[in-house]
């Protein structure tokens, strides 16, 4: 080999080597896709998401929108067309959008309506950023170009040279209003399109600011152009303006919304916007991403892997969102979707709390305190203003899954020392959700009389997921067992919730080892088919539903026989077939779609009751179990394309686990201070804490192969524990995990590195 022809393959591998590898990360939100998730639909999700363009718990999403008004999937990777830019306040295509208008350029001619006004479009002219969105419209020969703040944004148009230039505002059907005030380069209107949850006086105003005369406005209602008037109250209002513009012209737009008043709209477009230009906008958004992505930062990862682990931690700061604005005095103000009044103080909305329980509050107590601390002030005004506490809102109280998982967020945050918030009145809600059913299903606890009185909630007395909910109030009456204990209840109080801890148990059968539907007179549901879902279950199976034991896994161990047969029941979740019953649905739901063509036994990932499951090896002395499916997870069922998920991401939750798990670490039991270990995927992570402080998470030989922990110091000293504590981590310092290509089998095998159960500890 020549020299010249050795130099040029050493170059050629060096690069390739250097492309594998991030050995730093400095820019973090450009290594984030935002189209992550969204190539699905709703037989088959690979996330159900959709490109938010925003700022990190934004009150205004921003999207573009391929799919017609009012369909849950408004963005679909697979589509051909754009209809429009919409804003949105959607947090699951399952519960749909409210509030939304859109944005549309056209030439040519006036088309107003979403199938005319709709333009061809290719990924391949497509930016997609958290803080930036830009594409081609093919069919109008128009950019669009995007910039969000929290209540605002800014749109830039480039048109080419044409008398006939166009931009359609569509405020949506279901009553709405627009008006044109040309003199002013302005369009106000409202939106009251919903998909439920809201008072009768909802309204989501809006004001556009132009910096281009109109040469032409008209509104339009529906099909029918209105060319008589510049003010329009109608089921389906609209808005048309025109001009003339020059070859490679722009033209901006500042549009800004409120929930509160058209006045309240302009304060949120000059606090938010101002004078500031469109590439200012996009550089402010820009910070403000990477001020919180950057909290984490990553070396060692393959480029995948940290393009992956910076989309998720971008999905987990989007929800729940932001509901309240800025008066002229800078106060705190929201529109109460409970009451319909304009009240003081923070709301947050857009939030599911049977999915996000499990991590995305976990790692709002872990790495934002203050931020967590205002959301549990807004679920105090919640309650104050709905008299329940918010299990499923958008922007009100929606009636979707099951549980009171409130009480696992309130509880977390204040056994983690959260303060500056309303406890005592939280404390109080809760206490009313453990004796009363609510005015929806899903707040309140359906099934509660029995639940309280026979310690399960039976599956013959007509109330579904019967099985369930027995297990998850279980859970959430042990995090207000603990929360009573902090706040020195009285204690026949206490004694009440650590007894009604312990209501799993009555669900369990011996016989299958599984937990099981049991009928009012005690007996077991017959006949038992542990692969069929629903039923008295919630989107999943027994063979998912047993591991919701989170505050006492030792507890479940015993019930099956010990430790090894737990371990074996564990083990034979990965090994049998995906073998299904879909009878209770009547078809197959994409959930169980998803389970099946993963190929991975009865793992259900891309579903929420399962993700803990894989870290409960920790808890029976065999923790390298833990670290292998970790990784399988990772590397199988997560990458940051369009089909990057392997199931609905849900507000956060899914990609939740996959930034607790890339840590090396997962809360299985929220409302305890420890989470349990897995294996770090970066060979060193640093985690800035709100205080300054940093957590130095290094992985020594971490790679593809070496995916087992073989020892870890912490600041230095060994650490033989199975889990870390939330106050360990809070401190700062180092923990070191050296990694290895087989597994430790003597490390974390005693008792007393197993992670807390109640049994183990009877408090």
């Amino acid at each position: 080999m020549n020299t010249f022809r050795w130099c040029l393959v050493a170059l050629c591998a060096g690069l390739h080597a250097n492309a594998q590898t991030v050995q730093k990360v400095t820019d973090p939100v450009e290594w984030v896709n935002p189209l992550m998730g969204t190539d699905s639909k709703g037989s088959l999700s690979n996330g159900n998401t959709y490109p938010a363009i925003a700022t990190p718990w934004g009150m205004n999403f921003w999207m573009p929108q391929t799919n017609k008004n009012g369909d849950g999937w408004a963005y679909q990777y697979s589509a051909d067309k754009i209809r429009g830019f919409k804003q949105t306040h959607q947090p699951s295509p399952w519960i749909n959008d409210y509030g939304q208008f859109s944005l549309m350029p056209v030439t040519g001619r006036m088309k107003f309506t979403q199938d005319d006004r709709a333009s061809w479009f290719s990924h391949k002219a497509e930016t997609a950023k958290p803080y930036y969105y830009s594409v081609y419209l093919a069919d109008a020969n128009v950019t669009t170009e995007i910039a969000p703040t929290e209540r605002a944004a800014q749109f830039r148009f480039t048109f080419p040279k044409t008398d006939s230039a166009f931009i359609v505002v569509d405020a949506f059907d279901r009553g709405s209003y627009v008006k044109i005030i040309p003199a002013e380069k302005k369009i106000i209107g409202y939106s009251t399109r919903n998909s439920g949850g809201v008072p009768e006086n909802f309204k989501n105003y809006f004001v556009l600011v132009f910096d281009k005369p109109f040469a032409l406005a008209h509104t339009w209602d529906g099909n029918r152009l209105a060319k008589d008037t510049l003010e329009l109250r109608a089921g389906h209002a609209g808005a048309i303006i025109g001009f003339a513009t020059s070859k490679g012209e722009t033209v901006h737009v500042k549009a800004a919304s409120s929930f509160i008043s058209h006045e309240q709209a302009a304060l949120n477009l000059q606090r938010e916007v101002g004078k500031d230009n469109f590439d200012a906008t996009k550089q402010k958004a820009k910070q403000a991403w990477n001020k919180e992505l950057g909290r984490i930062a990553v070396e060692g990862g393959t480029s995948d892997q940290v393009r992956t682990f910076y989309s998720c931690l971008y999905r987990t700061l989007l929800f729940p969102r932001k509901f309240y604005e800025y008066n002229a005095q800078n106060e705190q103000v929201h529109y109460s979707p409970y009451n319909g009044k304009v009240l003081p103080g923070v709301m947050f909305t857009d939030n599911g709390f049977w999915d996000t329980f499990r991590a995305v509050f976990p790692f709002y107590t872990l790495m934002y305190p203050e931020l967590n601390g205002q959301i549990m002030e807004g679920l105090a005004n919640t309650y104050k203003e709905s008299g329940w506490l918010p299990e499923w809102a958008s922007p009100g109280h929606r009636d979707c899954m099951i549980g009171s998982n409130s009480a696992s967020l309130i509880a977390d945050s204040y056994l983690k020392g959260i303060r500056g918030y309303d406890i005592e009145t939280l404390y109080q809600a809760l206490l009313k959700n453990s004796e009363n059913e609510g005015p929806l299903s899903s707040v309140g606890r359906k099934g509660v009389k029995y639940y309280n009185e026979l310690g399960y909630v039976p599956y013959d007395v007509n109330v579904n997921e019967n099985a369930a909910r027995t297990l998850e109030y279980a859970y959430d009456d042990f995090t207000i067992y603990k929360l009573a204990i902090a706040l020195k209840r009285p204690a026949e109080e206490i004694e009440r919730f650590k007894k009604r801890s312990q209501h799993f148990r009555n669900i369990f059968d011996p016989e299958t080892k599984l937990m099981r539907g049991k009928n009012k007179d005690g007996k077991f549901q017959a006949p038992f088919n542990p692969f069929k879902w629903g039923d008295a279950f919630t989107e999943g199976n027994s063979w998912h539903y047993t591991w919701s034991v989170f505050h006492d896994v030792e507890g479940l161990a015993r019930l099956m026989g010990g430790r090894q047969q737990f371990t074996e029941m564990l083990d034979s979740v990965f090994v049998m077939a995906p073998v299904y019953d879909e009878s209770y649905y009547g078809s197959v739901i994409h959930e169980i779609r998803e389970m099946q063509i993963a190929n991975m036994g009865q793992y259900a990932h891309g579903n929420q009751p399962i993700q803990h499951m894989i870290y409960l090896y920790n808890y029976a002395g065999q923790p390298w179990k833990s670290q292998y499916w970790v990784r399988q997870v990772m590397d199988r069922l997560y990458h940051a394309g369009p089909d990057g998920y392997c199931g609905d991401e849900d507000n956060g939750q899914t990609s939740a686990w996959y930034v607790f798990s890339a840590m090396g670490f997962y809360p299985v039991c929220p409302g305890t201070d420890q989470y349990v270990l897995g294996a770090p995927l970066f060979s060193k992570m640093t985690v800035t804490l709100q205080d300054g402080k940093k957590f130095v998470i290094e992985a020594p030989g971490n790679g593809k192969s070496n995916v087992y922990t073989q020892n870890i110091t912490l600041n230095g000293k060994p650490h033989n524990a199975n889990w870390i504590s939330h106050s360990a981590i809070q401190q700062g310092g180092l923990m070191k995990v050296t990694m290895g290509a087989n597994p430790n089998k003597q490390r974390g095998t005693n008792e007393a590195a197993y992670p807390y159960s109640f049994t183990t500890t009877g408090k």
